[in-house]
């Protein structure tokens, strides 16, 4: 779902979501199994703005390198020595039965996801009822709310913009907790919000924390990043 446009075609909504996969980060390393260990001046290869981002904030004294293609093309770079390592979504890897390449798990504190990373939504037209009644069945509720949350963000940040956000919501027992980030793509600039509520109130949530870390970032720091 982190693939899906923010603004969805008119006439049509993410209706039902599937029971989430775990959102964390994973690091697929060749030359070290986890990114502390990488040694200096590493290639780290990654086609995501946030995922460098992150990178360099961790560890700025790695280079990190443009990184493209599907997961088995990536996978063969890196055993093509292209890269030293590559972090790629820990659900991707799981769905294609390739979790035994990863070496290190990040934990989402250290390596947030983009919004809706794990999730698989689907999309369909507004005010098909009968559509609606068939997909009850597969919607799993705490996962369209986190949803609802981590969009919601994004859409008050504008996620078109070249300011990487990353943004996980959490929901227990009806309650739903919220992390969000904005960061620099040098890795150098940050700025981190959480919120708590009840999980109904999910797309409220996600709004107020995109309001909340744009009025300390300030306009300026979502501008320029070219």
């Amino acid at each position: 779902s982190k693939d899906m446009p923010t603004q969805l075609p008119d006439g049509l909504e993410l209706s039902a979501f599937l029971p989430r996969e775990d959102a964390r980060g994973a690091f697929v390393g060749k030359a070290a199994k986890t990114i502390a260990e990488l040694p200096r001046g590493a290639k780290v290869g990654s086609s995501s703005l946030r995922r460098q981002a992150l990178i360099r904030r961790m560890r700025p004294d790695l280079d990190v390198v443009m990184f493209r293609g599907n997961v088995q093309t990536r996978l063969r770079k890196l055993d093509e020595g292209v890269a030293a390592g590559t972090i790629l979504a820990y659900a991707g890897l799981k769905r294609l039965g390739l979790e035994h390449v990863v070496t290190d798990l990040i934990p989402l504190d250290v390596f947030p996801p983009a919004p809706g990373q794990g999730a698989i939504g689907i999309e369909t037209r507004i005010g098909d009822r009968d559509v609606e009644k068939m997909l009850a069945a597969v919607h799993d509720v705490p996962t369209g709310q986190a949803l609802a949350c981590e969009r919601a963000f994004l859409a008050a940040l504008d996620g078109s913009c070249r300011t990487p956000i990353a943004g996980y919501a959490a929901i227990e027992a009806g309650k739903l907790s919220f992390a969000g980030l904005i960061i620099s793509p040098d890795g150098t600039q940050s700025h981190t919000v959480e919120l708590q509520g009840p999980a109904q109130d999910a797309a409220r949530i996600g709004g107020e924390a995109a309001r909340s870390v744009r009025a300390r970032a300030g306009e300026k720091f979502f501008d320029g990043w070219l």
